[in-house]
């Protein structure tokens, strides 16, 4: 079947592309960051005994790579690695992948959805498993040298 990419990276209002032709795959690296409103001791636990630093509005880290499919960030460690939702917005409660991405941009599988993250947290480091289902790419124009990419203008819509 015929793969078409769509650019998770736009600003967009909730979208869903479906097609009987084509599998839609969802392109480009996202950050989920959450309100500094919503931070606590908690997600300080986290960071602290665990070295997961969940990302806030007020710290967003600057990602100088474009991955296919996407990668949603949700957090950092100190070592300039990130921890992100393979494929789809984070959401710790979907069945997506988790992957860690060191700093030299190799990619390690987690765990395979939030829930084993969660329950394996405290040695996650230790569970890391190459991950070969991610492609990167320096720019989202080097992507769309290889990949055809949809669009609002190509499916006829104006959101």
């Amino acid at each position: 079947m015929k793969k078409l990419y769509f650019d998770a990276t736009e600003k967009n209002e909730c979208i869903a592309i479906f097609s009987p032709q084509a599998e839609i795959v969802s392109a480009g690296t996202t950050v989920y960051a959450m309100p500094i409103k919503d931070w606590n001791e908690e997600y300080q636990r986290y960071a602290d005994e665990y070295d997961i630093h969940f990302i806030f509005d007020n710290a967003l880290p600057h990602i100088d790579f474009y991955t296919v499919p996407q990668v949603d960030i949700l957090a950092v460690d100190s070592n300039g690695g990130y921890i992100g939702t393979v494929g789809q917005q984070s959401d710790l409660e979907s069945a997506a992948p988790i992957c860690y991405i060191d700093k030299n941009r190799n990619c390690y599988l987690v765990a395979n959805n939030g829930a084993a993250f969660l329950e394996s947290v405290s040695a996650w480091k230790d569970h890391l498993k190459p991950y070969h289902e991610i492609t990167f790419y320096k720019s989202k124009s080097d992507a769309e040298k290889v990949l055809t990419f949809v669009d609002r203008q190509t499916l006829g819509i104006d959101l």
